[in-house]
């Protein structure tokens, strides 16, 4: 084959890639698979990278292929909005256009995105804390429509327990969320009533993006003793950039899921997202087997939680893990 008709056709290859190519954030470093025609498709949108969203989506994949649904039977194609509103009503499009026997939907960004354009797809939710306040549902108990799933959903009052027993005297509690997220409302919501039970005061903050983190840490500092944080995908996704301040201002930081203490903050009283995973995965293979639907399937909950400490910003914090936490704890 000649140079000129080599370089033509790489030239004719890369047009193609670019005119096929989907939004960014596909599994695979942002680059696009156009889908085959041979297998059944499973789409999954993710909002955002972050650990716990990364094992649930690891988990609902392994759950499919544990009931026969591989990728020798299925095709899936997996896109991460990265965050991105513009990202996610790209991929929600594609779904819609490419029909897929299932989408899953991984937080309930994507979840009301996906459900918002498409009506006549099974959808099956994950790492969702609530799918009535969310309007994805009538009900847990009788969705009514295409999307059904499981929730995320700790019990904040234990959460709080869990706080306090690691910083007794605490009589002021720091909360930061993200404005946005309808989960993470839920949840402070709960929060602030455990406190009012409790007389115990509460700082709230809101996030509009990562960037507002430092600064609306920066004005918690000297006002609380702890600082709680829900099962929020903006947080998430920065950990790192809260921690800088709070450890500098030796404030411990209680967090909704497990993968938020293993990137820093002092404990974790949370679901198991790999499980979560699983479970969801287990709930899509029903749907696709024809077991059952979404319309009547009931939201489900995992029941079991896992306590997660994080021993080096125990140390600087200067806190003396409680032996009874200590034992049931995983401590990293």
């Amino acid at each position: 084959m000649g140079k000129w008709m080599k370089l033509g056709m790489a030239a004719a290859l890369a047009s193609a890639a670019l005119l096929y190519g989907g939004c960014g954030g596909g599994g695979q470093g942002g680059k696009q698979q156009l889908p085959p025609t041979d297998k059944p498709i499973i789409a999954v949108v993710q909002i955002v990278q972050h650990g716990s969203l990364d094992q649930a989506n690891q988990g609902f994949v392994e759950g499919l292929k544990k009931r026969g649904y591989d990728e020798n039977k299925v095709y899936f194609d997996q896109q991460n909005a990265q965050g991105d509103q513009s990202n996610l009503k790209t991929i929600v499009s594609r779904f819609k256009a490419e029909k897929p026997k299932l989408i899953c939907a991984i937080a309930t960004p994507a979840a009301q995105a996906a459900a918002n354009e498409i009506k006549d797809i099974p959808i099956v939710g994950t790492a969702i804390t609530d799918y009535t306040t969310a309007k994805l549902v009538k009900n847990d108990e009788h969705p009514g429509g295409n999307v059904t799933g499981v929730s995320d959903l700790a019990s904040i009052d234990a959460q709080m327990d869990l706080g306090r027993a690691l910083v007794p005297n605490a009589k002021k509690i720091g909360l930061i969320y993200c404005s946005s997220e309808v989960n993470s409302e839920v949840q402070a919501n709960m929060m602030k009533e455990y406190c009012k039970k409790n007389k115990l005061s509460v700082e709230e903050r809101t996030v509009n993006n990562v960037n507002d983190i430092q600064q609306v840490a920066e004005s918690l500092v000297g006002k609380v003793d702890f600082i709680y944080v829900p099962t929020d995908n903006t947080l998430a996704s920065a950990i790192p950039t809260l921690m800088k301040i709070t450890d500098a201002n030796k404030i411990p930081v209680i967090v909704g899921a497990d993968i938020m203490a293993k990137d820093g903050a002092l404990a974790a009283l949370s679901v198991d997202y790999y499980k979560l995973g699983l479970q969801t995965g287990q709930m899509a293979a029903d749907i696709l087997d024809g077991k059952i639907k979404p319309e009547t399937a009931p939201i489900q909950h995992q029941k079991e939680y896992t306590i997660v400490i994080n021993k080096k910003d125990a140390e600087i914090l200067g806190i003396q893990i409680p032996d009874e936490i200590a034992k049931k704890a995983q401590m990293v």
